[in-house]
């Protein structure tokens, strides 16, 4: 049996992809079964979301296969090799980076060439690309003293300001609520005051439509309470846009308008939710940034990584804790007035200078369950998120779903929890209005497929409001008034992209698909017109990323899945602004907080050996 014909049996054993061993087979050919191996196997791993293969697990990575019989006969046909970096470059199919081909090993660590390349573009870019700017400390100070209050312990927003300011390049992290947004508000005043009639042109960008929005709302609303004249507010942005609107997405292809050979038309661009940004796109954005650009990146690191391949945000924040160079603390201490601790070592110097951690959380006291619930899950305590729930907090809820009844109960919450959405649609209103609503209440998954999954419920909300007469759906075809839908493909040409929620509203001349804009407007599309869309009763956690909710509910699956981890768990409950519903077996959660989301990359390496 040739090892093609095994790969396939993987395939049919949901091992492999089609995709992975077609891409082995391309690549490697019959000829070179060990290569064979590893070029499905990175295949795979990319597809899961990896940057790059070690070679320390090309044999251990197979040993998890559920049948051992398959494990075996793989190993044989390939002969098990013992050093497999000698077998890799050996191999056509395989360079160290000085030729083209379609893997690279770099050290122990196999890629696909295009996450080569792309992580080498991102470690450049905030390793030796990212240097000190030149500043006035005098006016500097002077702008962060009227912006940020005086206080008597340190003000890691106004830190989190100076390090932005005085560094081309800059990464503010912080949990919901930590005042990223203040912060850059405040940050980009004192950039405008101090630019004394400079141009300066701002940009503000977000990777879905619904963070744009978040975004453009929360800054504009930031900005108007600062002390700043007409004019200098004048050169202030008042609508961010989606990354792909950003770079300007070719409709029907994969091509961008602005790349390295057309750089965007910008001298600061500020991006947030940056934990959602992929490598590709991360790479695909920094190739268009002009060179002389300003960037400050916003996120919470301690959120799901990106659907896509890499963790760039969390592989860039594992430096924060490392501190501040002696240098650099001095810096900031002269500009704020506050005593800034420096760090240890010598490694990653320039990363770790243009990094700031915001911990202090000004929306979820210690009188919040939410947040109480969030920083025990963080920190993986099993114990310290029961003893949450027990403590009576008013704003959580935990439930089981070990019964029919119990999961009857869950579709009966999520009933009442739209209640106010569903009389709305039943009224002569605003579709803006209607969405508004729709956004008060969420119910989240861990899964896509199954009756914990966003499919199966889905179906059952529909199936419920049918019979409870809260919506008409036609025997033929997926539309009625009310379905509420989100966008899975970006469609430029229509302004729709992917994460995108609109409502199916019938105002008496047929059903149109009414979206929220950036910039506060309303876009109605035809549903024939739509990109590839599913309806959102329910959706994943991942979809949800860039939301909040004033009520949102998180539904666990019965038995333990390695996708229920620390990160989707808190992500879950950040979404929530008031309340929080958790379906979940006490199990399945403890296992979920104690199992951390793995994303293999070299970008750690990378910014070590920067030194």
């Amino acid at each position: 049996m040739t090892l093609r014909t095994l790969l396939l049996e993987a395939v049919e054993q949901k091992l492999l992809r089609p995709l992975d061993v077609q891409f082995a087979w391309t690549v490697a050919g019959s000829d070179e079964p060990a290569v064979m191996l590893a070029a499905a196997l990175l295949s795979r791993d990319a597809g899961e979301g990896h940057v790059c293969l070690p070679l320390t697990r090309l044999g251990e990575e197979m040993s998890s296969v559920k049948n051992p019989t398959l494990l075996q006969t793989i190993f044989e046909q390939v002969g098990s090799p013992e050093n497999w970096r000698e077998v890799l470059q050996a191999s056509a199919a395989v360079s160290e980076g000085e030729a083209i081909a379609p893997m690279i090993l770099a050290g122990d660590r196999l890629y696909l060439n295009r996450m080569w390349c792309n992580e080498q573009r991102v470690a450049d870019f905030f390793a030796r690309v990212n240097q000190p700017l030149t500043v006035d400390e005098s006016r500097l100070k002077q702008a962060l003293d009227d912006l940020f209050p005086a206080t008597d312990a340190i003000n890691w927003q106004k830190v989190a300001a100076a390090v932005a300011l005085t560094r081309r390049i800059s990464v503010i992290s912080g949990g919901p609520g930590t005042g990223k947004t203040t912060t850059v508000a405040r940050l980009l005043a004192a950039l405008v005051q101090m630019a004394e009639g400079q141009r300066c042109r701002i940009s503000l960008a977000a990777p879905t439509g619904k963070a744009a929005a978040r975004l453009t709302e929360s800054l504009g609303k930031a900005l108007r309470q600062l002390p700043l004249s007409d004019a200098q507010k004048a050169t202030l942005p008042d609508e961010a846009s989606t990354l792909h609107r950003l770079l300007g997405a070719v409709p029907g292809s994969q091509r961008l308008r602005h790349h390295a050979g057309n750089p965007l038309h910008l001298d600061v661009l500020v991006v947030d939710e940056a934990s959602m940004i992929d490598l590709p796109m991360m790479s695909r954005l920094i190739d268009a940034l002009p060179a002389h650009a300003r960037v400050i990146f916003l996120g919470d690191r301690d959120q799901l990584a990106s659907v896509e391949a890499g963790a760039v945000l969390g592989d860039i924040c594992t430096w924060v804790n490392a501190g501040f160079t002696p240098e650099r603390a001095s810096e900031l201490s002269r500009v704020t007035g506050f005593t800034v601790p420096a760090g240890t070592g010598t490694a990653a110097r320039a990363l770790r200078d243009s990094l700031c951690l915001l911990q202090q959380s000004y929306r979820f006291g210690s009188d919040s369950g939410i947040g109480q619930l969030a920083a025990a899950v963080n920190q993986g305590d099993k114990a310290g998120t029961r003893a949450v729930f027990s403590q009576g907090f008013d704003d959580i809820e935990s439930k089981t779903l070990l019964s029919t009844e119990d999961y009857q109960q869950m579709i009966d919450d999520a009933l009442a929890g739209y209640a106010h959405y569903l009389s709305l649609l039943r009224q002569d209103v605003q579709p803006s209005a209607v969405i508004t609503a729709f956004g008060e209440y969420q119910l989240l998954c861990a899964l896509r497929e199954g009756p914990f999954g966003v499919s199966g419920l889905n179906e059952r909300i529909e199936q419920a409001l049918v019979r409870q007469r809260h919506i008409f759906r036609p025997a033929q075809g997926r539309w009625y008034h009310g379905r509420p839908v989100m966008i899975t493909r970006n469609d430029a040409s229509l302004g729709l992209f992917n994460g995108d929620i609109g409502i199916a509203l019938d105002q008496g001349e047929g059903i149109r698909v009414w979206f929220p804009l950036p910039d506060g407007t309303m876009k109605s599309v035809q549903p024939s017109r739509l990109p590839e869309h599913e309806t959102a009763w329910a959706m994943t956690v991942h979809k949800s990323q860039g939301s909040e909710f004033d009520h949102a509910a998180l539904i666990l699956p019965g038995q333990f899945v390695p996708v229920v981890t620390r990160e989707l768990v808190y992500t879950a409950i950040t979404r929530a602004k008031k309340r929080l519903s958790m379906y979940a077996d006490d199990r399945v959660l403890a296992q979920a907080i104690a199992t951390r989301t793995e994303r293999r990359s070299g970008l750690d390496a990378l910014f070590q050996a920067e030194e």
